[in-house]
């Protein structure tokens, strides 16, 4: 017997907010049943587990200990431009001149998470 991941937690001040980021991040839907003011909002992955965010009094403080990493289907340079202007902000630029690395940005609430070489970035400069 296993358990199976039902769903990635993200605990913020503003679930709907910060779900609608991220759905407009990822390009994918919030739950149909979730709306403006709900304390709980889950966005609709294209595969495996929700991501969900759960409205909690208490503010973000430290680092994240765990955090997303997304493979942009565009060039990393167009995704982290595309994701500053939905409201992120870089945090820690480590993409390197000769195209390795990656940025570490933050979700609107502050929510750490990085932005990696797309397929065709890696194929680029794999020779």
């Amino acid at each position: 017997m296993v358990s199976v991941l039902q769903n990635v937690a993200v605990d913020c001040a503003n679930a709907y907010e910060l779900a609608r980021f991220w759905s407009e991040a990822l390009g994918r839907p919030l739950h149909p049943d979730d709306a403006p003011g709900d304390p709980e909002i889950d966005v609709m992955l294209a595969q495996g587990p929700l991501l969900h965010f759960n409205q909690v009094p208490e503010p973000k403080t430290l680092k994240n200990r765990l955090h997303l990493c997304l493979r942009p289907e565009t060039t990393r340079e167009e995704e982290v431009e595309r994701l500053l202007g939905l409201g992120a902000t870089l945090l820690d630029d480590r993409r390197e001149p000769g195209g390795a690395g990656w940025a570490v940005l933050a979700d609107p609430e502050g929510n750490e998470f990085c932005v990696l070489r797309s397929t065709a970035d890696r194929a680029a400069t794999a020779s």
